[in-house]
């Protein structure tokens, strides 16, 4: 039996983890695809021309777990100097490959292909200019563009094959050209044909040492091009290429982590990914052992527990759609997914605690106080608050401890034998906690009662999955309950509960699935953050400004850590906006697709203002230039004071 129909095939199973057999591509000995181990790189941030500190940081890089490197070669000069630091790293006993990262110049490209072992092009920059112009082309007009195409990218592939050099053809959102935008839009279908019109020309002249990629700064945007991609490639006949995986820009920190979980560990779980870059704007050698975190969660996932198969999916793949759930309290319907704060281990209730969950007690105006990341309830187990909550938050019990007070302002959280063997409800709104595993339709129909919220948990190492195909069941029994996840992340550092909630409860939001998380540990403060980060990187409920800056490349015309730091000091309070801070031209209007706002490294000590894709203001002094941006963003009536 076919998994699934033909116009949703983008994986090898969603129900039995199994990794997409690719062709092995060669790298300079460490071959990527087939039955090889997922690779991890990273990138280098030194300028290419400071060939002993290139050198220095790739050996950081190596130690830290690299198994390739990537060097931006923007000239034909920088190109050349990759020989001197191949060279250099050779001497040093460092046989590292080195990936030569080219933007607009088709003859650099070149040159770094008869030096190093791989190049990446960009389809949207090697032959094109993007000049955000709308223009309609007829099929002849078209034509004329794919065959300036091939003459510009032919001699590429030539030296390519003489020299034996692999080739990424790295598409990214919001640096697509303007041919394919009239096409396509700026959407996962035009970044996939952005990198086919490429791959049939070099499948046209015989050369096959390719791997794909399709980066985002949105998860969601990246993990549907991905799919597309495969979808594509598998209906065209196409050869099945190895892929990279990246969510592009992600940022620092938290931020950094739980958006490339989301984007690259969800791929993991589809069974797709052979190489993984997680771009943090932090120093390079502190990647990997975050890529590699992601990657080890699956050398032994093929033992997994056993899940039911799916037969048809009720949802698309490629795109967004929100999972139809009746309302229930604040759940479901047009509602924003809720956060519900674990808290049952608090021994001793004061006001101050809850300022751990995002609200705050001011005792001098005998007033509460709430963050934009306030939690909207908290469970208390068998502990329950002493006090009087905030009007932002709401308290769960266990029911055993909920029915001896039957308060109407609090709600309990059954267990499916106190559920089923009690009569006994809140008038609005009840919790019922369930394993994920449950899905036989007499349980499910059982549970499935007005002014109920089910709480879904998984014990199952393929988590994603299992949740999945439950989201899956609950449609064929045309069930439109509610649903928050729930996960104990006690056992886990703070890091791998990034990596996993992300991944596990991430990927499924951005599949339209999951109305709440409900995460249980010790770390409040981490909990409630973790929750909320993971809700605003699947798009699904932004509660803060969110920043999309690169993770600093030899291009890169200022220091990206600290000017980050310095804008989200001045704008952090800005609840909704997307401002994007890249450090050169070639990450810019591309890279920052679907921000609000830009700040964009022009020159040395000059930076260029963006209001979404369209420059502002050009030149501006590096001194200036926060003072500048804020300016306007207040013109357009988008400024609050901190």
């Amino acid at each position: 039996m076919e998994l699934l129909e033909k116009n949703q095939s983008y994986c090898p199973s969603l129900t039995s983890y199994k990794r997409r057999k690719t062709r092995e591509v060669n790298i300079g000995g460490i071959p990527v695809g087939g039955d090889n181990p997922i690779r991890v790189q990273s990138m280098t941030t030194v300028d290419t021309m400071d060939t002993e500190g290139s050198i220095a940081q790739i050996k950081r890089m190596v130690d830290a777990g690299c198994e390739y490197v990537r060097l931006t070669a923007p000239s034909n000069k920088q190109a050349r100097n990759l020989r001197n630091i191949k060279d250099g790293l050779r001497k040093l006993g460092i046989d590292v490959p080195l990936i030569a990262d080219i933007h607009f110049t088709p003859k650099a490209a070149e040159i770094a292909a008869g030096i190093v072992e791989k190049v990446r092009i960009n389809p949207g920059n090697y032959a094109d200019r993007k000049n955000f112009d709308v223009i309609e082309y007829t099929d002849e007009q078209y034509q004329e563009e794919l065959d300036r195409i091939r003459e510009k990218f032919v001699p590429l592939i030539n030296v390519c094959k003489k020299h034996g050099t692999a080739m990424r053809i790295g598409t990214n959102h919001g640096s697509l050209s303007d041919r394919i935008l009239s096409q396509y839009g700026d959407t996962p279908l035009g970044m996939v044909e952005s990198a086919l019109e490429f791959l049939r020309i070099a499948e046209d002249e015989g050369y096959f040492d390719i791997v794909l990629s399709m980066k985002a700064s949105n998860p969601q945007v990246m993990i549907q091009a991905y799919r597309l991609l495969v979808n594509r490639m598998d209906e065209e006949g196409l050869q099945p290429y190895p892929l990279h995986l990246g969510v592009t820009e992600a940022g620092e920190g938290e931020d950094g982590r739980v958006k490339s979980a989301l984007g690259i560990g969800t791929l993991l779980e589809d069974g797709l990914g052979d190489t993984v870059r997680v771009s943090l704007t932090e120093e390079p050698e502190y990647e990997a052992p975050v890529a590699q975190m992601l990657v080890d969660r699956y050398n032994d996932r093929a033992g997994h527990k056993q899940i039911k198969d799916i037969d048809v999916l009720p949802y698309d793949p490629f795109s967004y759609t929100k999972r139809e759930t009746r309302e229930t309290g604040n759940f479901g319907g047009d509602q924003v997914p809720r956060v519900i704060s674990d808290m049952s281990r608090v021994d001793q209730w004061e006001y101050k605690k809850l300022k751990e969950i995002g609200h705050s007690y001011l005792p001098e105006l005998d007033k509460w106080g709430m963050n934009e990341q306030g939690a909207d309830y908290v469970f208390t187990g068998e502990n329950p608050i002493p006090f009087m909550l905030p009007n932002g938050l709401k308290e769960i019990r266990n029911f055993k401890v909920w029915k001896e007070s039957n308060d109407e302002n609090k709600f309990p959280l059954f267990t499916e034998e106190e559920f089923n063997s009690s009569s006994l409800r809140h008038p609005e709104l009840n919790f019922v906690k369930m394993d994920s595993s449950v899905l036989e339709a007499d349980p499910l129909e059982k549970l499935n009662q007005p002014g109920v919220v089910w709480v879904i948990s998984s014990e199952n190492s393929h988590r994603q999955a299992e949740l999945r195909r439950f989201f899956c069941e609950l449609h064929t029994l045309n069930i439109d309950i509610p649903v928050i996840f729930w996960g104990d992340i006690s056992r886990l550092s703070d890091e791998q509960a990034q990596m996993y909630v992300s991944t596990d409860f991430g990927g499924l939001l951005t599949d339209g699935f999951g109305n709440g998380i409900w995460l249980a540990g010790d770390n409040h403060i981490m909990i409630n953050s973790l929750s909320f980060n993971v809700l605003q990187a699947s798009r699904t409920r932004i509660s803060k400004t969110e920043y999309i800056s690169c993770p600093s490349c030899g291009r890169t015309l200022f220091d990206l850590q600290s000017t980050t730091a310095m804008i989200r000091k001045r704008t952090d309070h800005l609840k909704g906006l997307k401002i994007g801070i890249m450090g050169c031209i070639v990450n810019g209007p591309g890279e920052m697709a679907d921000a609000d706002y830009g700040y964009v490294g022009s020159g040395i000590g000059k930076i260029t203002l963006y209001r979404g894709q369209e420059v502002v203001k050009r030149g501006v002094p590096f001194k200036d230039a926060v003072d500048e941006l804020i300016e306007i963003i207040r013109e357009d009536g988008n400024w609050v004071e901190p």
